[in-house]
């Protein structure tokens, strides 16, 4: 079976990459590339990871940005662990309910009263520095090459430029983005001195620091941009545009190194983030989802979607009502995740009818399937959208790299950055699990993934797309292990997404029932999906609102790597 589904091509459009050596996937070709120029050049992994990430940040800038935050979940084969980097910066220390309320109460991207502390760049060399063998100067060659001369504007990047109309309104990201003062032509050069200049000067620091051996010499890097001139220059730019971040709470700031939350689907292993962001969301829907046999079922017919959004739909009512900062929110999640709550969250499927609104919340300490919710409000509006990138990779000892970078807007001048916009993602509600507090860290949708079967790496996978992340990482993993597919057609086939919850993003709007579905379903599902009661959305076909995936299936038997790459984006995948 496993050698007929790369012989039959039927449903899927991209070649399927294969390599036994290394494999890299991304957001964009270029940080795909750099990722395996690390790996050829004798840097394992996690190396390869960060230069990759660097890449991205530099050639999906209106996704992702230096300044903003990186999500990074690791494997060493060496340790047999797996460990996630948080790489999610936490609110200001002046930051309250009451201020943000006095200011308007608005948690838009476009003001600094929404930024938290950047955490990229912590992040990027914490994974170095814990995990990798090679110094910032080297991972960082190729992302300052393309800050500097220039990358291609891609469809997707002018597409997105045109559509959110804030980047003409920046002066500091308009000269950028708009290089001749209109909308860049397909290939024309992308370039961004002020950002290369930075990587210039944490370069610099770090060949300055050479005599403190590698660990000195990074942690100078990272001081430098959280306590030095860097750090000053961010700080002086947003306070005097209304931020009340300060130069203490970028010096406080360091990210967490934590351990993941793991689950059984069927014989894998899946390994999410915890729930400091939507991570665990995988893992609820995925505990549901094992008491079908979703296999037997019609591909992407509406008994199968039906479930799918069904079983989603519950893990995002708890996802409302339990999922914050565990620091400072008290999340029951053992009990989350657990095989028993998931029993009794299935029992409130009716496999006929769709949840007209968001299901009930459960009491998962209590282990009771549902408490009856307050009203949602209905938001008819556009939310937010830093909107996000992802890259994995996978060397030939077995180690894995899996990060959702992310976080475009509004650029610092003479830094090239952003300070990451990431407040957005909080609720002015004290009795919210993601509301504003001082230290807190909003609740993340960018979600890195990993999966082990029979002890071995067996996938590394994620996507851009906001609250559509574990939605597509779900259909990816169910498309694998239940229907047998290979990498590329798994990220290929028609998707689709449910917004019947609040957005993750302010204004947090909420579309009861609604359901978005690619074009290339039948007309049969549409129909069917429609009687269920659903309030359905056809999408044009492979539409970027699915998201952006990328995964690297290991078969380990066979010392095989095999990667996949969305065509929804400019994904890419390498492998040798």
């Amino acid at each position: 079976m496993f050698a007929q589904n790369l012989i039959d091509k039927s449903g899927w459009h991209r070649p399927i990459v294969m390599g036994n050596n290394g494999m890299v996937s991304s957001g964009h070709p270029q940080a795909t590339l750099s990722g395996i120029q690390i790996l050829k050049k004798g840097g394992n992994a996690f190396d390869a990871g960060v230069a990759m990430g660097l890449c991205i940040n530099v050639t999906q800038p209106d996704f992702t940005n230096f300044g903003g935050v990186a999500p990074i979940m690791v494997y060493s084969s060496l340790e047999d662990k797996v460990t996630t980097i948080s790489g999610l910066g936490t609110w200001p220390k002046a930051a309250s309910i009451e201020l943000l309320q006095e200011r308007g109460g608005h948690l838009t991207e476009d003001q600094f009263l929404s930024s938290v502390v950047p955490s990229a760049p912590d992040a990027w060399i914490t994974v170095l520095d814990q995990f990798g063998t090679m110094s910032f100067t080297e991972v960082a060659q190729r992302a300052l090459v393309l800050a500097e001369n220039g990358f291609p504007a891609h469809p997707t990047f002018i597409n997105d430029v045109l559509r959110r109309e804030k980047f003409q309104r920046w002066k500091s990201t308009k000269n950028v983005f708009f290089p001749s003062g209109t909308i860049p032509q397909i290939g024309d050069p992308i370039v961004q001195k002020d950002l290369a200049t930075t990587f210039k000067r944490l370069i610099r620091v770090e060949e300055q620091n050479r005599h403190l051996g590698r660990h000195g010499a990074l942690m100078a890097v990272r001081d430098e941009f959280y306590e030095g001139d860097i750090a000053k220059e961010l700080i002086k730019y947003l306070q005097e545009n209304g931020g009340i971040m300060t130069l203490e709470d970028m010096a406080s700031f360091h990210v967490e190194l934590e351990k993941p939350i793991m689950t059984t689907y069927r014989d894998i292993e899946v390994y999410c983030c915890g729930p400091w962001c939507q991570g665990p969301v995988n893992a609820m829907a995925l505990n549901i989802l094992e008491g079908y046999d979703l296999g037997s079922m019609e591909h992407n017919s509406a008994e199968y979607i039906h479930l799918l959004v069904s079983a989603l739909d519950l893990a995002f009512s708890d996802r409302e009502k339990h999922i914050g900062d565990p620091r400072f929110t008290d999340v029951p999640i053992n009990e989350l995740t657990s095989k028993k709550y998931a029993h009794l969250r299935r029992s409130l499927i009716d496999t006929s009818q769709a949840f007209r609104k968001m299901p009930p919340y459960g009491d998962p300490k209590n282990f009771i399937a549902a408490i009856t919710c307050g009203k949602n409000r209905s938001v008819r509006t556009e939310s937010n959208s830093c909107d996000t990138s992802y890259g994995c990779v996978v060397d030939k000892n077995g180690n894995a790299f899996s990060a959702t970078p992310s976080d475009g807007g509004r650029l610092v001048p003479g830094l090239g950055i952003v300070i990451s916009p990431r407040g957005a993602q909080s609720w002015l509600d004290p009795n919210h699990p993601s509301s504003v507090e001082p230290g807190k860290r909003p609740r993340l949708t960018p979600n890195p993934a990993l999966a082990f079967k029979d002890g071995k790496l067996f996938m590394a996978y994620g996507t851009p797309g906001g609250d559509s992340q574990p939605q597509t990482m779900v259909q990816i993993l169910v498309n694998v292990v239940d229907f047998n597919m290979n990498i590329q057609r798994a990220i290929e086939a028609p998707r689709f997404r449910s917004e019947n919850f609040p957005n993750s993003f302010w204004p947090h709007e909420y579309h009861p029932a609604r359901l978005n579905i690619e074009g290339r379903s039948s007309q049969k599902t549409i129909d069917q999906l429609k009687e269920m009661g659903y309030d359905l959305n056809v999408y044009p076909d492979w539409t970027y609102k699915c998201g952006g995936a990328c995964a690297i299936h290991s078969i380990e038997e066979r010392r095989l790597l095999m990667g996949g790459a969305d065509p929804r984006r400019e994904c890419y995948a390498i492998g040798y």
